[in-house]
C-alpha cells in the first residue's frame, strides 16, 4: 500500500495568463469600426445638411454655418406655397400614384415570373434569366428618344401610363432577380403535401408558398417603390404640371427672384420626401434584411 509523501514544500501554480486578443484581431476590429463610422458620416452628412439648410431662414441659406442658425418653419409654407407656380402637394400625390401602380404591377407580374423560373424546368430558362437580368443593366438615357417618340405618336404625353410602363420595365428585373432566388429555397415539399392534400397547383402556390414568401415579397415592394419614386430623366420629359412626380417638381422649384434658386426651399421639400422613406426603412428594417438575405445560403 502507498502513501502520499508531504514534502512540506506547496506545489508549484502555473502563473495565469491573461487573455488578450492578438494585435491582428483588433487591429481588425479597429478597421471595420472605423469603416463603419466612414460609411456613415458619408451617407447621413448630405441628409443632415439638408436638414440644416430646410430649418435655415432663406435670408440665411447660403450660409456655411455646420450647425442650426436662423431657425424658422418658413421654408415648408414656402415649399407648399402654389402662387410661384410650384404645386408641391399635387407632386407628393403623383409620385404616390406612379409608385403603387408601379409596385404593385411589378410585385403581381414579378411573383409570377419568378416562380416559375425556380420551380419549372424548361429549355431556355437560364437564357430568360440572363435576358431579364441584362435589362436591369440597359440605360436609361438610351431610352429617352424612342420614349417620347412612341409616347408623342400616341397621345399619352403628360399622362400617368407614360410614367408608370417604364417604371415597371426598370423594377421588373429587379423583382424577378430577388423572388426568384428565394423561391428557388424554399422547401417544395410543402407544396407536394398541399398537392397530396388535394389542393391544386394555384392553392398551394397562394396558400402555401406565398405567405413563406412573405418577407422577400415585402422588402421586393419597398425597393420597387423607392425606385420608383426617384426616377427623373424619363418623368421630366414624358410629364406635365398635372402628372409631373416630386423629383421634377422640386428641380423646377422657382422663388421671389427669378435669378436666384429658392435653395432653402427646395431642401425643405426634399426633407419631406425622405424622412417618410427613411422612417419605413427602419420601421421595417428586420423584414428588409431577412427578405434580401434569405435564400442566400442553401443548408
Amino acid at each position: 500500500m502507498s502513501t502520499a509523501i508531504d514534502t512540506g514544500k506547496p506545489e508549484a501554480t502555473r502563473p495565469a495568463v491573461p487573455n488578450k486578443q492578438p494585435w491582428s484581431k483588433r487591429l481588425g476590429t479597429v478597421r471595420l469600426y472605423l469603416g463603419a463610422l466612414i460609411v456613415l458620416l458619408w451617407g447621413l452628412a448630405p441628409f443632415y445638411w439638408m436638414t440644416v439648410t430646410a430649418f435655415r431662414d432663406p435670408a440665411y441659406q447660403f450660409e456655411n454655418t455646420p450647425w442650426p442658425t436662423h431657425v424658422t418653419l418658413e421654408n415648408f409654407r414656402n415649399a407648399f406655397d402654389t402662387t410661384r407656380g410650384n404645386d408641391f402637394g399635387k407632386a407628393l400625390l403623383n409620385s404616390v400614384i406612379i409608385g403603387f401602380a408601379t409596385t404593385v404591377v411589378a410585385l403581381v407580374i414579378g411573383v409570377l415570373a419568378a416562380y416559375a423560373l425556380a420551380r419549372i424546368q424548361f429549355r431556355g430558362k437560364y437564357i430568360v434569366s440572363g435576358l431579364i437580368l441584362s435589362a436591369s443593366m440597359f440605360p436609361v438615357v438610351v431610352l429617352v428618344t424612342p420614349l417620347f417618340q412612341l409616347f408623342s405618336d400616341i397621345g399619352w404625353i403628360g399622362q400617368y401610363q407614360a410614367l408608370i410602363i417604364p417604371n415597371i420595365s426598370f423594377v421588373l428585373p429587379m423583382t424577378v432577380y430577388i423572388l426568384a432566388s428565394f423561391f428557388a429555397e424554399l422547401p417544395w415539399e410543402l407544396e407536394e403535401a398541399a398537392r397530396i392534400d388535394g389542393a391544386s397547383k394555384l392553392q398551394a402556390f397562394r396558400l402555401v408558398m406565398l405567405p413563406l414568401a412573405a418577407p422577400a415579397v415585402f422588402t421586393t415592394a419597398i425597393l420597387a417603390f423607392i425606385a420608383a419614386v426617384n426616377e427623373y430623366l424619363l418623368a421630366r420629359l414624358l410629364s406635365n404640371s398635372a402628372t409631373e412626380p416630386v423629383t421634377v417638381a422640386i428641380a423646377r422649384f422657382s422663388g421671389n427672384d427669378p435669378l436666384v434658386q429658392p435653395y432653402a426651399a427646395i431642401m425643405a421639400a426634399g426633407l419631406i420626401v425622405t424622412v417618410p422613406l427613411v422612417i419605413m426603412v427602419l420601421l421595417f428594417q428586420r423584414r428588409i434584411i431577412s427578405g434580401l438575405t434569405a435564400g442566400g445560403v442553401k443548408s
